[in-house]
């Protein structure tokens, strides 16, 4: 009888221990066959051994050429792991497949599953660092370009009005309040002067019965001098406290707020750019997905910069409703102290002080005399 060709489909092959055909298997056989072979390729390629079943070994298939008659069988077995689209196909014929993340195809007996890849955090950190450097440079690059005059920025005109006018006024307010801290310091010296000059005056009304009374009289001009410049010194030091409040802490808050508007701003631009520059440039199956990520990241920093500059706005408006009534307060207490303390009138001058709450605690105030240390 002729042999059969190799070509023959896989249910025409059935195989038993005892050589004997077996249709009860058949349908079973033709679906393992199918699933173990790998995706595109023949059954002319392939080459089934059978072993009995006493025998510890299953049958194998194996990839290659099929064996011309009275050459040797390989007795290595290979196997292929198939592609995404052969896969799917397997599937569709109930075969359980198992699909590594490696990319290597395993074998396994039994059933087998999908396996999930899995997450691992030295990737992950890997990318926050990739999507850092690339942001970083993109921003770079737009500030270089705007200095060199090159890129083009955004830009708020009403806005940009009210920041520099701001920073203007920060200075002229540093300025004022390093020259209300030097007044504090000289003031502080003079009433201490005063003070030492009153009791030394005392002394010497006690110790001199001739000029008891001229010698009692300065005691008691410096002595009341002392005191009022004390006060004083309380109106300044608070006029102080408060200007040093509004502008390092509140005017720094909002100027810090704006710094990170201006950082928006400067990302906003970048992908500005870097999205117009990819809408120059061809359209074909490998630009449009990068401007269409392009893209979304320009509109995640559009909306960012959006919402800076409506709090840097709200900032402004509210900055300067709380200056214009704190500096009001501020001003009106300076000038009725000075004016007070240089007339001469006390009582105006502890008015002004209860005016504005201001308890006065002057350090030195009450320490001893030289003649009480004596």
């Amino acid at each position: 009888m002729a042999q059969e060709s190799p070509k023959n489909s896989a249910a025409e092959i059935p195989v038993t221990s005892n050589g004997q055909l077996e249709d009860s298997h058949e349908h079973s056989f033709n679906r393992d066959l199918k699933c173990s072979l790998p995706v595109g390729l023949g059954l002319s390629e392939t080459k089934i051994t059978s072993h009995g079943f006493d025998s510890a070994k299953e049958g194998v298939v194996e990839a290659g050429q099929f064996p011309s008659k009275g050459s040797s069988a390989s007795p290595k077995s290979s196997v292929i792991a198939p592609s995404s689209a052969a896969a799917s196909r397997l599937a569709g014929q109930g075969c359980d497949l198992i699909i590594p993340t490696g990319g290597r195809a395993q074998q396994k007996s039994g059933p087998v599953v999908l396996a999930d890849e899995v997450k691992n955090p030295a990737m992950e950190k890997l990318e926050l660092v990739r999507k850092w450097s690339l942001n970083t440079y993109k921003c770079t690059r737009q500030i270089i370009s705007e200095k060199l005059g090159r890129g083009s920025r955004t830009v708020d005109l009403e806005l940009e009005a009210q920041i520099d006018i701001l920073r203007d006024n920060k200075k002229k307010y540093e300025n004022i309040l390093r020259l209300a801290q030097t007044l504090s310091t000289q003031l502080f010296q003079m009433v201490h002067t005063q003070r030492q000059l009153g009791d030394a005056f005392a002394d010497l009304s006690l110790k001199s019965l001739e000029l008891h009374e001229e010698f009692g009289y300065n005691a008691d001009t410096q002595k009341l001098l002392a005191k009022n410049g004390e006060t004083l010194l309380g109106a300044i030091n608070f006029f102080i406290a408060s200007v040093n409040t509004l502008v390092n802490k509140t005017i720094e808050d909002t100027l810090l707020t704006v710094k990170q508007y201006e950082s928006a701003r400067i990302e906003y631009d970048a992908y500005r750019t870097d999205l117009e520059e990819l809408n120059l440039g061809p359209r074909d199956a490998n630009t449009l997905p990068k401007i269409e990520q392009s893209q979304q990241l320009f509109q995640v920093h559009k909306e960012k910069y959006d919402k800076m500059r409506n709090d840097v706005s709200i900032k402004l408006k509210f900055l300067e409703e709380n200056k214009v009534k704190v500096l009001h307060n501020q001003l009106v207490l300076f000038h009725n102290a000075i004016a007070a303390y240089f007339a001469g009138n006390q009582k105006q001058l502890e008015q002004t002080l209860k005016q504005f709450h201001i308890k006065l605690k002057t350090p030195g105030a009450d320490a001893p005399s030289w003649l009480e240390e004596q």
